[in-house]
């Protein structure tokens, strides 16, 4: 190769490091946000409780009490089973799987479901020499 490659793979690492050090960072900031507006969070709540109120306003803003939800199951045979005796699918995500669908056209070759739609690309991957 020429030595313009050499530079462009490692101007690439440079940069792939700069960003994964921010990255690795701002998660570290915003996870100790989060904390602090859970901690903030808590106690408007308490105010809400105590008072027995859904809700009030400031000079700055105005806290609502809601009720959040998150649904999860640990039998997902039971839940397919639900789903689909009730034709309820839109429960689901639509969505495919995408290194699950790449295995399985990779094993079934002649199998491809109606409406799928594939886009390939060319990209380039950049690894470090060994050791280094």
């Amino acid at each position: 190769m020429d030595a313009s490659a050499d530079t462009l793979v490692s101007a690439y690492i440079n940069l792939r490091d700069a960003k994964d050090e921010l990255v690795a960072q701002n998660k570290q900031a915003i996870k100790d946000l989060e904390e602090q507006m859970d901690t903030v969070s808590s106690a408007l709540l308490e105010i809400c409780k105590t008072n027995k109120i859904d809700g009030f306003r400031t000079d700055f803003g105005t806290v609502s009490q809601v009720v959040k939800s998150e649904y999860w199951t640990n039998d997902w045979e039971s839940l397919y089973t639900f789903i689909k005796e009730n034709d309820a699918f839109h429960l689901l995500h639509k969505r495919v799987n995408q290194t699950s669908m790449k295995e399985f056209l990779e094993k079934h070759p002649d199998l491809h479901p109606a409406g799928l739609n594939i886009d390939q690309g060319y990209s380039v991957r950049v690894t470090r020499p060994r050791g280094a």
